[in-house]
C-alpha cells in the first residue's frame, strides 16, 4: 500500500489528508483507495484527483498590442492536466491581443490540446 498525505486546497480549512492506495499493474487500484483526514466531501474528491489526475487552473497575463507597456490578465476556462501546464505558460508568453477586450474573451482556443480555453479575466477598454 501507498500513501500520500496532501494539503487540501478547495477550501479555507486546509485539511491534512491522507489517501491511501494500492498500484495494480502500474495503475492505482480505486476500489483500494482509502481517505483520512478530511473534513467535507470536497476533501476526498480533491485526494482521489490528486492521485489519479492531477489538475491545475493556469493564470497568466498576454500583452496588449495597442497599449502601451500594458498587460491583460488571463487564465485556463477550467482546469488542465497538471503535466500540461508548463505548455500551457509557454503558449501565453507570445500572446498579443487588441484591446478593448472584456472578461471571458477567448485568446487561445484548446490551449495544447487541452480542451480548455485561455479567457481575459480583465475588461481593458
Amino acid at each position: 500500500m501507498e500513501s500520500k498525505t496532501l494539503t487540501c486546497i478547495n477550501c479555507p480549512m486546509g485539511c491534512q489528508v491522507t489517501i491511501t492506495y494500492e498500484m495494480k499493474d502500474g495503475r492505482i487500484n480505486e476500489e483500494t483507495m482509502t481517505v483520512t483526514g478530511n473534513t467535507c466531501l470536497r476533501g476526498k474528491t480533491y485526494a482521489i484527483s490528486e492521485v489519479t489526475n492531477p489538475v491545475r487552473t493556469v493564470t497568466g497575463t498576454v500583452g496588449l498590442s495597442n497599449r502601451e507597456l500594458r498587460v491583460v490578465p488571463v487564465k485556463t476556462k477550467t482546469p488542465v492536466p497538471k503535466d500540461k501546464v508548463p505548455d500551457v505558460a509557454k503558449a501565453l508568453a507570445d500572446v498579443k491581443v487588441e484591446a478593448p477586450v472584456h472578461i471571458g474573451d477567448v485568446v487561445i482556443k484548446n490551449v495544447c490540446g487541452t480542451g480548455s480555453d485561455i479567457v481575459i479575466t480583465d475588461n481593458i477598454e
